[in-house]
């Protein structure tokens, strides 16, 4: 299993990837009471822009009044068009009273590692 470590100026993420034969399971955790807020399924296909590159398609279960989905979501649907796989992406991040500029700080440094590959 790979652990990979986001480090904010408030709490931190983590994101552990399994690889389950040629598939991936990625757990997402973090913040003052990590859990589970929802799952997502992607799966790759051709890319709807026609040009030949790989996306992803994607089926979400989400636990009421959780928004998880969005982090979840962004690293499944990369993960799977990358490596041409199919990815199940669960966990949750919570942090009490987060702010505005909290979250646009997590999902900049989110951004920036989906972009590592």
């Amino acid at each position: 299993m790979k652990r990979y470590r986001i480090e904010l100026s408030f709490s931190e993420l983590f994101v552990d990837i399994q690889d389950i034969g040629d598939d991936k399971l990625v757990m997402v955790h973090g913040g003052e009471m990590p859990h589970i807020g929802c799952a997502v399924m992607s799966i790759p296909r051709p890319s709807l822009t026609g040009d030949g590159s790989i996306s992803a398609t994607s089926s979400v279960l989400n636990v009421t009044g959780h928004k998880d989905e969005e982090i979840c979501r962004r690293i499944a649907e990369k993960i799977a068009a990358s490596e041409n796989c199919t990815v199940v992406c669960t966990g949750g991040f919570h942090v009490d009273n987060i702010t505005e500029e909290q979250i646009k700080e997590l999902f900049v440094k989110l951004s920036s590692f989906i972009l590592k590959g």
